[in-house]
């Protein structure tokens, strides 16, 4: 074996992936989480297996991880924006058959998943990050987003 040269490989490699994924499927495992050096790795499996978002998440950063950035969203002259993390296409719902995750007049949490962003074939679920109620959906289903850019304002009451 070469032990020595395995040490300097990639942990991106996609048959590396590709065989975590089927790891994961055997084992019926939901998660794993591999870290090598500052680069790290993390995939997940949803319960439901019939649509899009049951493909593992890959998240993938080149550095560690930061703190929280913002503790609460920025506030609008109206309320408070829930901005997009990253550039992608957003999405109301799982899948097209499935109701939106939430519409105007639905009331929020920091952990209630308000949407998703699609980037790269990877769907992240975006949470509201603030406990309100949201009064704007300020993108269009199936709309390119870029990084920061508001997709909905929330009435925080206070």
């Amino acid at each position: 074996m070469k032990a020595s040269s395995t040490t300097h490989q990639d942990i991106f490699d996609v048959r590396k992936i590709r065989r975590l994924v089927e790891l994961m499927k055997e084992h019926d495992l939901s998660e794993i989480d591999l870290q090598q050096g500052e680069m790290r790795i993390q995939l997940r499996r949803t319960a439901a297996v019939a649509h899009p978002l049951a493909a593992p998440v890959v998240v993938a950063s080149a550095k560690p991880e930061p703190a929280a950035e913002q503790s609460t969203p920025p506030k609008a002259d109206n309320g408070t924006v829930i901005k997009s993390p990253m550039v992608g296409t957003f999405y109301t719902a799982a899948d097209p058959e499935s109701p939106p995750f939430v519409k105007v007049g639905d009331h929020v949490g920091p952990d209630t998943t308000v949407c998703i962003v699609e980037a790269m074939k990877v769907f992240n679920q975006i949470p509201a990050e603030v406990s309100g109620r949201i009064i704007a959906m300020l993108v269009e289903n199936g709309a390119s987003v870029e990084f920061g850019q508001p997709l909905f304002k929330v009435e925080t009451g206070g």
